[in-house]
């Protein structure tokens, strides 16, 4: 797999929308020819990073550029601590100078991300923006779709099941 210079996408929009579900068919697109790649979440990487020595932490992340392709889903919902912070950054970092590519998906506006309110945000957004191209999911909610669509089949299951037996 060769992207020009390490560049990606930044998949971003309203919650529900299907951006991990995009992610994923291209993530299994890949992985169908061969290609490794890692689906994973900030969430994750920081509960496996906690905990670990300083040597061990970088080999850690050194071992995520083995994949062809990284994808973090959902960017934004992990802890904003100091430590989650710097790892978050180590990570993109790490992969921004290693030039291979990378799909982050996020709930965050282009305008949050272009407009961090702190440097430690910076820093992490500013080499996203830089190597992923922005692709906005705009689309209904299709968890709240899938919700609906469930209840009412419930809702028929039950009326079906108690109404009275019409011997």
């Amino acid at each position: 797999m060769r992207w020009k210079n390490g560049s990606g996408l930044l998949i971003w929009g309203d919650v529900g929308t299907g951006k991990s579900f995009f992610a994923g068919c291209i993530a299994n697109a890949l992985l169908e020819k061969g290609v490794p790649v890692l689906m994973t979440n900030f969430s994750r990487i920081l509960n496996t990073l906690t905990g670990m020595h300083f040597e061990d932490r970088n080999q850690f992340i050194n071992n995520l550029n083995r994949y062809s392709l990284l994808i973090i889903d959902d960017l934004g919902i992990e802890r904003n601590s100091d430590f989650a912070l710097e790892q978050v950054f180590n990570v993109i970092d790490s992969r921004y100078r290693s030039k291979k590519p990378l799909i982050i998906t996020t709930n965050l506006t282009l305008s949050e991300l272009n407009n961090a309110a702190d440097i430690a945000h910076k820093r992490i957004y500013d080499r996203i923006l830089e190597r992923c191209i922005p692709v906005r999911i705009n689309n209904r909610n299709i968890r709240q779709d899938n919700a609906t669509a469930n209840l009412k089949q419930a809702k028929k299951i039950l009326l079906n099941n108690h109404a009275p037996n019409q011997n």
